[in-house]
């Protein structure tokens, strides 16, 4: 079953205008992230982390450890999948329909050296490998999106790659507003925005419109979205600084801070096993939930240097006694 923008199962047509997507990020948008951000405020819709079409076929559910992993109120999710081999894309994709997910993204925009290899944002460069994966993707019957980037090297480059992936009648396109050589070391050009919402309307109306790039929070993606019409918004590294963030104006006090952190913990605990991932790698959240209040540093500092969930709950327990 081939899938159009006019499906009745693409619930991206359903979604209010305008939504908010927390963006899939590496390591980081996992099932225990998702619901921490859950929690504090969620968006719109959830994207997993990424997963590689072609480690699939060949390794199996091994190869993706618990990249897939999701639960029954992960809704409305996205999986995002990368790969340069049309059959691997849609063999995976079929799997992901069995699993249940709303939608299959495909990733066109990551620069990391790994993705880069067979898919990422080396598609920007090889534009019939990236209309065979959407077509491959489409035989799920699952709405499939894309996101990627402006160009790979120069800005220019926008036009013609845009007009081709929007050629494709995907249901929702993301584009973070950057090249692929610009990494995030520029402001995101969101002077691009009218001309790329122009290309949209004249080639592909019913395709769902997404920006993402420096978004700091919902606030921000309001101002964004009154200022361009634009229909949705992905926060990505916004969430770093403030885990609320798709809450409008909310600034969360050191209490909910150090909640939010437990619950993290309690989630981590819960579903290690399953994802594979050693305590080591929760550390790179701690950043996110320890900060902006007196005594932060040092006990960032503290938990860095701990072991386990347990040593770090008896840390936050003794911070806890020092609540005003």
């Amino acid at each position: 079953m081939e899938y159009s923008t006019r499906n009745q199962n693409n619930f991206w047509q359903d979604l209010p205008q305008p939504f908010f997507v927390l963006a899939p990020m590496e390591a980081v948008t996992d099932v225990v992230f998702r619901h921490v951000i859950r929690r504090a405020g969620a968006p719109d819709v959830f994207f997993t982390e990424f997963a590689n079409a072609t480690g699939w076929v060949h390794a199996g559910e091994k190869a993706i450890r618990g990249r897939l992993l999701k639960t029954k109120d992960d809704h409305p999710i996205v999986v995002q999948i990368w790969g340069g081999e049309a059959g691997d894309m849609e063999a995976f994709a079929k799997y992901c329909a069995e699993l249940k997910y709303d939608g299959i993204d495909i990733n066109m925009g990551c620069p990391a050296k790994s993705a880069v290899k067979s898919g990422g944002s080396a598609l920007i460069r090889k534009p019939e490998v990236a209309i065979e994966a959407i077509a491959a993707a489409k035989t799920s019957g699952l709405p499939v999106s894309v996101k990627t980037r402006l160009g790979y090297t120069y800005v220019e480059e926008w036009r013609d790659w845009l007009t081709t992936l929007l050629q494709q009648d995907i249901a929702a396109l993301t584009i973070h507003l950057r090249t692929k050589k610009e990494m995030s070391k520029v402001v995101a050009h969101y002077e691009l925005i009218p001309e790329i919402k122009a290309l949209r309307d004249e080639i592909s109306p019913s395709t769902r419109l997404i920006i993402n790039g420096d978004i700091r929070d919902r606030a921000h993606g309001l101002k964004l979205v009154q200022q361009y019409d634009i229909d949705g918004i992905m926060i990505g590294r916004g969430v770093f600084a403030n885990p609320f963030c798709f809450q409008e104006g909310h600034k969360p006090s050191k209490q909910e801070l150090i909640s939010l952190l437990t619950y993290h913990l309690e989630l981590f605990d819960q579903y290690q096993a399953e994802l594979g991932r050693p305590f080591e790698t929760l550390k790179r959240f701690f950043k996110v939930y320890i900060r902006d209040f007196d005594g932060a540093s040092d006990l960032r500092f503290a938990l860095m240097n701990s072991t386990s969930t347990a040593e770090v709950r008896k840390l936050l327990e003794t911070e806890h006694l020092r609540l005003d």
